[in-house]
């Protein structure tokens, strides 16, 4: 389907940039994870919101994302796996679909975590962040599944029912993707298992890898004051640009990206 504006994460910052994009006529569609798996949903009391103090994480989520769910604003659960630009659309899967939008808001978060040995040397090679999108090719094959999220269990009990055979590893820390010109084993924590695919479930992808060529600064992407990146259309807001990490930064950044999203999206019209 296609929008003018998709906002790839559902936190404070994407629920911002979504509700101001609709406040401005324009569509949007929010991708993100439940908001169960967001880490301010877990935060038991939060006093540094201004004129909201004393609400729990939870509390504040569930309020913003029915402030963007009133304006208008569609939703996707799961997690962007890869953008592509053709002509002046962008192009973003999530799960097994594929949205088209004139502008993107990354509001995904701080990246949190790097890369293990061998993952992106065998990526499309064995590495796969998606069960649902490629499990049916290790069908009748041995695969592992490193999760860090609720939905991660979902996933790999997809693939048992797909008819692979899954060794699943509940949020490892020390982990290596083993093989040469494909995977052939993981090892975490000490214990190494054969395998002939590894699908590795974080809450979401860090935002070179989902737009490469995408500028960096410091780890956090790189923004103009109308929140936009070096790509044609692509703002970003929240975390993922950068201290301080708190929810009223997250919130202003998005109503500005997403005037900026709806604004540009407009322009193409």
């Amino acid at each position: 389907m296609a929008y003018d504006v998709i906002v790839v994460g559902g936190g404070p910052a994407g629920l911002s940039a979504a509700q101001n994009v609709r406040a401005r006529g324009r569509t949007v569609l929010v991708i993100s994870n439940p908001l169960e798996e967001n880490p301010l949903w877990r935060a038991e009391r939060v006093d540094n919101y201004l004129g909201l103090p004393g609400l729990s994480g939870a509390e504040l989520l569930a309020a913003f994302r029915g402030h963007a769910q009133a304006a208008g604003a569609e939703f996707q659960e799961g997690k962007a796996l890869s953008a592509m630009r053709s002509g002046e659309d962008w192009y973003i899967s999530a799960g097994t679909a594929v949205f088209q939008a004139k502008a993107v808001v990354l509001a995904a978060g701080a990246a949190r975590g790097k890369k293990y040995p061998g993952e992106a040397e065998l990526l499309g090679r064995g590495v796969s962040y998606c069960a649902t999108c490629d499990g049916m090719l290790y069908r009748g094959k041995k695969v592992a599944v490193l999760g860090w999220t609720p939905s991660a269990k979902k996933e790999a009990e997809f693939l048992e029912g797909v008819g692979c055979q899954v060794a699943y590893f509940d949020k490892p820390q020390d982990c290596a993707v083993l093989g040469t010109e494909k995977v052939e084993a993981v090892r975490c924590g000490g214990v190494t298992e054969a395998v002939e695919g590894v699908f590795l479930l974080r809450p979401a992808m860090a935002p070179g890898d989902l737009f490469p060529g995408l500028a960096a600064e410091g780890g956090f992407v790189a923004v103009d004051r109308n929140m936009a990146a070096n790509l044609p259309g692509v703002f970003a807001a929240g975390d993922c640009t950068g201290g301080p990490l708190q929810i009223s930064k997250a919130v202003g950044e998005g109503l500005i990206a997403g005037q900026r999203a709806a604004a540009f999206a407009a322009a193409l019209k």
